[in-house]
């Protein structure tokens, strides 16, 4: 493979709350914080060896990038700790085919899913 490592760019409201919701309930670890034009801040978490997101606030890609200003994508993430997580992220939410889905304190939806076997 060419590429041995992925970056998806999460534009939301409030980068520090998103960035304690992924180091507190998926184990992401700060990679680096970023100072931006106009007292900005993008924090990159690492979430796997493979992949990391870059957070970035929406008001920021809004007044310098609008055109990639969109909707979160949708993101799946595998683990082996399912129970767990279901544990800590699922409550009132129903087990589907070894999945289920969760949200962060912006209302943004993920799917976390076993990993197969």
């Amino acid at each position: 493979m060419l590429v041995n490592q992925t970056r998806v760019m999460l534009y939301v409201e409030d980068v520090q709350v998103i960035r304690d919701f992924f180091v507190s309930n998926l184990g992401a670890q700060v990679v680096e914080t970023i100072s931006l034009p106009d007292n900005y801040t993008n924090v990159n978490l690492a979430v796997t060896p493979e992949l990391s997101l870059g957070l970035f606030p929406k008001a920021f890609i809004a007044k310098y990038s609008p055109e990639v200003l969109g909707p979160v994508p949708s993101l799946m993430f595998y683990t082996d700790k399912f129970d767990a997580l279901y544990e800590k992220l699922g409550e009132g939410r129903e087990k589907m085919n070894d999945t289920f889905n969760f949200a962060d304190p912006e209302g943004n939806y993920y799917v976390i899913a076993k990993n197969p076997k």
